[in-house]
This record gives C-alpha cells, structure tokens and sequence, in this order.
C-alpha cells in the first residue's frame, strides 16, 4: 500500500521525503524566516531548485511586498502535505503561499485576503524586505541548463539556455520582442534540463523539471504567462493588467512542479493534471470525414502574386483563376478557404460585394463540386462596430471587440447564422486567426455592459461563442484554431500549426520542415485527439515549399498556399505541382487504411 510523502524534523531543519524528490528547509531564526528558500532535490539527493518562499500580488494601487515571514506551518491533508508560509503584506490584509506536496507534485499557490485590482502576480519569487536589510525582487534558483517553451519564437527557440526569458499567451504580433503569439494561448507549461542547450529542437537527456499552471480557464484572467529571470535567478511573472477586482479572497492558479523524464512527458502530464482536475473538458473528439481532407488556402497565392495589398487579392475573379490553376494540375482539395479579407469590415463580418459581388453563388459551386468552404476570421477586431460593444482606449476609441459585452455576444452569434445558414452564405466554418491580438493594457477599458473578463479567459469566451454559434448552425461546421491548450479542447475542432518563422538565435535560417515537426509534437501532446491544419505560409524557396510539403503527409491534414509562384520569377511549374498531387495522393491512401 503506498503512502503520502513524510515529514522529518532535525534539529535546525526539516525535510519533506516524497517519492521522486525531497524538500528541504532551515527553522529557527536563521532559517526560512531569514533567507526565504526551499532547497528542492530529486529522489538522489542532487538539487533541482532553492525555491524562492516569496510571492506578491500586486495591485493598482499598492506593490505587494512581504515585510515578515512566519515559519512555515505543516499539516496532512487527503494524503498530501500542505506547507504554508504566512507573510505580512503592504498590499493585503493576509498573504499565504501554500505549497502542497504529493508523492509526485509540488503545487504551488499565493492566496490573499482584501481588496484591489491585481497587476503582476508572481510565484517562485516576489518582492520584500528581509532581516537582514537585503530588500528588492528575489527569484528561485535553477539548477538546470536549458529551458523547453512550447510555442514557437522568432527567434526559433523551443530549447533555451536556462536563463533567457520567455512568454506564454495571448498577446503578440510581428514587432519585435512580440513574435510569441503564434500558438495563442499555447499550453502553459515550461520544463527544465540538467543538460546544455543543443540546438533549437532537442532536448537534452533527462531528467526534466516540469513547471505549468493549473486553473480552470475562466481563472485565467492574465494575458501573459512570464518566465522572468536575471542573472542566475528566475520567477513566473503572470500579468492581470489591473482588470481583475479582489473583494474579500483570492486564490492564485497553482503551478505544478514534478520531476519527468522529457518536455513531451512534460506537456503529457500537464494535459491530464488539468483533465482530472476538471480545469480541461475530457472530450473525444468527433471527427467528420470532410474535416480530414486536403485544404487549399488562398493567402500564400495572394501574397506571392504581389502587385497590391495581399488582403485587396482576396477577390472572386482572382479565386477562380487559382481553382482553374487547381484543375489544370489535378489537384482536388476537399475544403477552400477563403482568406484575407473577403469582408467590407472586419468587425461586422459582410462581403466585400466589389471583391465578392456572388459570394453566396460561389460557395454554391464549390458544394455542388462536392467541397467545402471556410471563411477567414480575424479575431479581435473592432472594424465597423460601435464602441458600445469594445474594448477602448483612455481616448474611448475601439481596440478590440469585448466578448464580456452581452450586446456583441447577440451581434456575433447572428453574424454567425448569416455566414452559415443556407439562408445566409452557407459557408461551412471558419479558419480563425490573431487570437494573438487579446487586448492588453491597464488603461483600458471594457464595454458598458461588459462581465469584465479578460485576458486568456476573455479569448476562451469568444472562441466559444464563435464555435457554438457555429454549431448551433450546422452541426458539422469546421472551427480551426491556434489555441493549443487543453481548455479550449471543447471549441476548437482542428488546430493550425500556423505561420512558420526565420532564424534560430544564431540568425541562422531554419527548416520550415523542422517547424512544422515540432509543431506538431506539441499539439499532439496536449491536444490528441485534435486534427492538424499544418498551414504552409511563409515559405523561403522553392525546395523548402516542396519539402515542407511532403512533411505534411505524415504531421496532420495538408494544406497549400502556393500554386503559381513562390514570389516573382519564381515560378511554380507543372512538374512541381505534381509533387503535390502525389503527396495528397498518398496522404489520401493513408487515411483510407486507417
């Protein structure tokens, strides 16, 4: 019969011995309550971290800083042993970080008592003054060499040399410092290796210390999840904006710390800690033949054709010249996606009737050939809806949509029913993008008749809504996204791997093909059961086009982009299509034998 782990008293310290680690810390007035650290070791005794017992919560209005910490007070709880480190706050009337110590986990907790708006809430560090007059920001130590974040960066980076920061979640663009969007929220986990970075791929040999955060989604009212380390110290940075209000008692997410034996291990365990916590929906997911059929995409085609604004490409005319390219080269996708932009404005969702003067009669077509056809999303975006209904700035002006405004939930769902019905469009779903534009900032300000969610859990809400509004529709309506974390399993049917980068930290260029790979490795990890846009844009040349492309075939569902040129004078010949026929020829074989 096993047992939970136990605790052991020595004269100046006290040990707690689990299965796979120990945690160790000083009593008495030159112990914890002096230098606030935890030394936390494998089952061998050889150090993983000295686990910094400070934490804060910070407020709109006050710096949480702790000024005294009490000795940490151990009980036994349902198997589990819960420490508990009370400190006096500047910002709270009570502060409490619980650690919770399993046979296999470490779960970490801040909880406060009192009233504010939070900012930055950090674990694993925090600000104070000590004893000893040392005062400022103090942060965990790590002993570990690299870092493994599950979310592609440009620069490409997916193993790190430990002390280098790195972002989760749903803020991000293009500009610099900002390129970590691309899964959008990505799953909320890092892990940490004894052994020194390789190269941007590979993780070294185990073991790994993994580290994610365990919430249900509508607690996830950050935008960023921050690793945030200097020097030889690092802390988990988690940034509320000012828009989450305490009255009374909070509790932070918990972040999970346990020893595995890889990043995909990692991922695994992270995964089914929130299913069985009931902070993810345990789905198996449905999967409609159609879904699983080559896609043809009209983004790449519009930007390499160049000669104007990609988005002013995105024309019917110009459509039914690529489907007349399709044909000539016996290329038969099963679903089109119409992309940017097919609408007048992007927040109300109409045709363009000047680019798409019969859109209804060409998605008609495209059915009666016995395919299907997306639209393309922009999530977000305010264009053409009134303010009432947004997100503003400290000017009043639209940033972006607020999915907690009751009246744009009511303008969503019917713009919805007029995509997708026969009545309206009869558009078979929708290719989602920016989700990565969550809008971010203290100074902002909800809608008048808005819930106030925000962050992650204010993307979740309009994903959802957008999904069941689909569904609502047409049952077997299509909703890709980005959004590779196990909460958003429920309202995302199939998963882009999304837009490949450039360099690795070198500035040397990298694989489209080795992107995509690791990509997929991700989302298979933590979302299964989940179907793969593996996307195909940007591409550098043509060869690496025509290798990313016969990668595709085993990493999900292909889709093209590219079938007139790469950019000018680099044409698409015949020949090169070909390839293509004969990747979507196997891919088909593939799926039929499964």
């Amino acid at each position: 019969m096993s047992t939970g782990p136990l605790l052991n008293d020595h004269p100046d310290s006290r040990t707690i011995e689990a299965a796979s680690y120990t945690l160790t810390w000083k009593t008495g007035p030159d112990g914890l309550v002096r230098s606030p650290y935890f030394e936390l070791s494998d089952a061998a005794g050889q150090r993983w971290m000295r686990l910094c017992a400070l934490s804060s919560v910070h407020t709109r209005t006050a710096r949480d800083e702790a000024m005294h910490l009490l000795e940490p007070e151990v009980i036994e709880h349902n198997g589990a042993l819960v420490v508990t480190v009370r400190t006096d706050s500047t910002a709270w009337n009570k502060r409490v970080l619980e650690l919770r110590c399993t046979n296999e986990t470490i779960e970490i907790t801040a909880e406060v008592h009192g009233h504010g708006h939070l900012t930055d809430t950090t674990l694993l560090g925090g600000d104070g003054v000590l004893p000893t007059g040392a005062a400022g920001t103090f942060r965990s130590g790590f002993d570990a060499h690299s870092l493994y974040v599950p979310s592609p960066t440009e620069p490409v980076a997916f193993v790190r040399p430990v002390w280098s920061a790195a972002s989760l979640g749903v803020v991000g663009d293009a500009d610099p410092g900002r390129l970590n969007g691309i899964f959008s929220p990505p799953p909320l986990a890092f892990a940490f290796g004894r052994s020194p970075v390789v190269d941007a791929f590979t993780p070294g040999e185990g073991p790994w210390l993994a580290t994610w955060l365990r919430a249900p989604v509508a607690d996830l009212r950050f935008t960023t999840m921050r690793f945030d380390p200097v020097d030889d110290g690092g802390l988990i940075r988690l940034a509320y904006e000012g828009h989450t209000h305490v009255d009374g008692h909070w509790r932070s997410p918990t972040l999970v710390i346990r020893a595995v034996d890889s990043p995909a291990t990692a991922l695994e365990k992270y995964r089914t800690d929130l299913i069985d916590t009931e902070c993810a929906p345990q789905q198996t997911k449905e999967i409609q033949p159609w879904w699983l059929e080559p896609i043809f995409c009209g983004w790449g085609a519009q930007v390499a054709r160049g000669g104007a604004p990609a988005p002013d490409l995105c024309r019917q005319e110009i459509y039914d010249e690529f489907l007349a390219r399709l044909r000539s080269a016996s290329l038969d996708p099963g679903t089109f996606v119409i992309d940017d932009r097919w609408q007048e404005h992007y927040g109300t969702a109409l045709p363009d009737t000047d680019a798409w003067p019969d859109l209804k009669g060409w998605i008609q077509q495209r059915h009666n050939e016995g395919r299907k056809v997306l639209l393309w999303w922009k999530a977000w975006d305010p264009a053409g809806l009134p303010a009432e209904e947004c997100v503003t700035d400290a000017a009043g002006r639209p940033v972006s949509v607020d999915p907690g405004s009751a009246a744009y939930r009511q303008r969503l769902h019917a713009i919805v029913q007029y995509l997708l019905s026969p009545a309206g469009l009869n558009a078979d779903g929708f290719k989602v993008d920016f989700t990565q534009r969550t809008p971010s900032g203290t100074m902002l300000h909800s809608a008048p008749d808005s819930d106030g969610v925000w962050g992650i859990a204010a993307l979740h809400q309009l994903v959802a809504q957008l999904h069941t509004s689909a569904t609502s529709v047409k049952s077997d309506a299509l909703v890709i996204t980005h959004t590779v974390h196990p909460s958003f399993s429920d309202i995302s049917d199939m998963i882009r791997t999304n837009d490949v980068l450039e360099h690795d930290t070198t500035g040397s260029p990298v694989s489209v093909a080795a992107q995509l790979r690791a990509r997929y490795e991700i989302v298979a990890s933590v979302l299964p059961e989940h179907p793969v846009d593996t996307d195909q844009w940007p591409m550098p040349n043509r060869d690496e086009w025509l290798e990313y492309a016969q990668a595709q075939v085993g990493l999900g569902v292909p889709a093209l982009y590219y079938i007139e040129q790469m950019k000018p004078n680099d044409p698409i010949e015949a020949e090169h299509l070909a390839v293509i026929a004969r990747t979507w020829s196997e891919y088909r074989s593939k799926k039929k034998k499964r």
